[in-house]
């Protein structure tokens, strides 16, 4: 069974920086792409960062282009979001998920091509 374990949220005022972590167990952590997507209240959950299982590759959407940073180290089991220049918009619960699918060549912004999910780590950015 894979399980995926956040780390990182918190309270921080706009323009500042945090930095989540995900570990994950059950499975080749190195065969499969890794994605972090968040929920605001009242809203639907959203695509915010994903890397290639090689970590050759990236993808965000335009939101958080240029302030989020997505990597992985495959030794520790573990991919990362680099936050910068938060803004109030970016308050939400952040979920790390696994792809479905080893060794795919791109990675995918699709929610229904991830199969499993973090329980989320709450990030707050007060104005």
């Amino acid at each position: 069974q894979v399980q995926l374990v956040e780390s990182g949220g918190g309270l921080v005022q706009a323009g500042g920086s945090l930095r989540l972590s995900c570990v994950a167990s059950g499975r080749t952590f190195s065969r499969y792409a890794m994605g972090w997507f968040r929920q605001a209240p009242g809203k639907e959950r959203e695509f915010v960062a994903a890397i290639k299982w090689s970590g050759s590759g990236t993808y965000y959407p335009d939101s958080v282009k240029g302030r989020f940073t997505i990597s992985r180290d495959n030794a520790k089991n573990t991919v990362y979001l680099q936050m910068n220049s938060l803004k109030p918009e970016d308050t939400a619960v952040y979920y790390c998920a696994a792809d479905k699918s080893p060794l795919r060549a791109v990675v995918t912004p699709l929610r229904d091509q991830y199969n499993y999910w973090g329980q989320g780590t709450q990030v707050t950015v007060s104005s």
